[in-house]
């Protein structure tokens, strides 16, 4: 793909004016709350108690102006890649061999994620770590989600992010780097890993795409595995049944009508937390609630940044543009580049080495025993040590990543 656009860089810090602040606050005050069934938990999704419980105290206790403070402690930047406004934060190590790395956010999500790992990953010293696993960290959104929305022309699905990311880092002078992430920036980055394989060293993932039971496995199949992975691949599949039947719903109206979708959710700041607060309950390691497995105001913190932005329609469209792509529905290609699963187990599908191994060039491969979806929010520590190890091991198998 040829990118033509303006390739400068500038700084950018996040300053909301306090209208918005106060617009959303008189939404909240004026909600409309639909009736509900009673007992039935979140069977039908989100609790009425639960969610009039959490848009109080979004409304009186949730403080936006320390969330934007922390936001503006990381130096930030917006370039235009490809006719589309990219913003990021580049979080400089101190170590100046430190390796660049990349990480990508999906939906629901954003940068915001990465709020416990970044400190930890740029500053290994000052979090006792050793200074050699260092990184240089560029946190961009994607395109049409949050303050890298909306987008303004069709046509942005994972290969088109994905070509715009190299873009971004060769803008910044890093011609060879790593790259970390998970749900869409697992799609995303895997993909610039197998066509830049001379530019990305490694690919790390908490989240690996068509790795999956896609089938009811056959006995024959299940025959010619050991007894962890024939045991792997039944759950697997079973997961995979329970998701088309109950949980599959969003994705399909993403993929087919996000511009109906959009309305209720962009005049809705309830609406907007609701459709974004469902899985951080059912894709997190939590029981009860979200707020279980992740912070609280972390997670509204990165509801706001939808809300703020209306990017609710522009963030759905990349299911649209995928379901609607030419490759869609055809197996993957094969990648080359060195790939690391970080496999924590209340995510939303059970990944299988066996199917894996067909298309990556898997090299590191970690079954943690608790985490869910959004590892860097509720594990931090486990996906630190995670991606260190895995670009460690790169580092002193290839004498250095340079």
């Amino acid at each position: 793909m040829t990118i033509l656009s303006d390739a400068s860089i500038r700084p950018y810090r996040v300053d909301i004016p306090q209208g918005e602040l106060d617009d959303l606050h008189a939404r909240l005050d004026l909600t409309r709350w639909p009736d509900e069934l009673p007992g039935v938990g979140w069977a039908y999704g989100v609790p009425r108690d639960y969610l009039r419980e959490l848009a109080h105290y979004w409304r009186h206790e949730y403080d936006w102006r320390k969330a934007e403070a922390a936001l503006n402690a990381w130096p930030q930047f917006t370039t235009t890649v490809d006719g589309a406004n990219i913003h990021f934060a580049h979080v400089r190590s101190p170590e100046p061999d430190a390796t660049p790395l990349l990480m990508s956010h999906g939906w629901p999500g954003s940068i915001v994620e990465f709020a416990a790992v970044a400190g930890p990953l740029t500053d290994p010293r000052a979090h006792g770590g050793d200074p050699a696993d260092a990184f240089h960290l560029v946190l961009p959104g994607i395109p049409g989600f949050g303050l890298s929305g909306p987008t303004r022309e069709t046509g942005w699905e994972l290969r088109r992010v994905a070509a715009a990311y190299h873009e971004l880092m060769g803008r910044l002078g890093y011609e060879r780097y790593g790259v970390q992430g998970g749900d869409w920036g697992a799609g995303i980055l895997r993909e610039l890993g197998r066509v830049r394989p001379d530019h990305v060293i490694g690919v790390h993932l908490n989240l690996l795409p068509n790795s999956g039971a896609t089938a009811e496995p056959d006995p024959q199949e299940l025959a010619a595995l050991d007894a962890s992975e024939r045991e792997r691949t039944i759950a697997s599949w079973e997961r995979m049944r329970a998701w088309t039947r109950d949980r599959q719903g969003y994705a399909d109206i993403q993929s087919t009508r996000p511009q109906t979708l959009a309305y209720g959710l962009t005049d809705s700041p309830v609406g907007q937390l609701a459709w974004i607060v469902e899985k951080f309950k059912e894709w997190t390691d939590s029981a009860d609630r979200p707020e279980e497995a992740v912070d609280r105001d972390q997670m509204l913190t990165n509801v706001m940044l939808y809300w703020l932005t209306g990017t609710a329609g522009s963030s759905a469209r990349i299911y649209y543009e995928r379901a609607h792509a030419d490759y869609w529905g055809t197996p993957p290609e094969p990648s080359p580049t060195p790939t690391a699963l970080a496999d924590f187990p209340r995510d939303n599908f059970i990944p299988l080495r066996h199917i894996a191994d067909r298309t990556n060039n898997i090299v590191q491969w970690t079954t943690y025993d608790r985490g869910g979806h959004f590892p860097a929010m509720e594990q931090p520590e486990l996906l630190v040590g995670d991606v260190r190890r895995f670009f460690r091991t790169l580092r002193e198998n290839s004498g250095g990543l340079g």
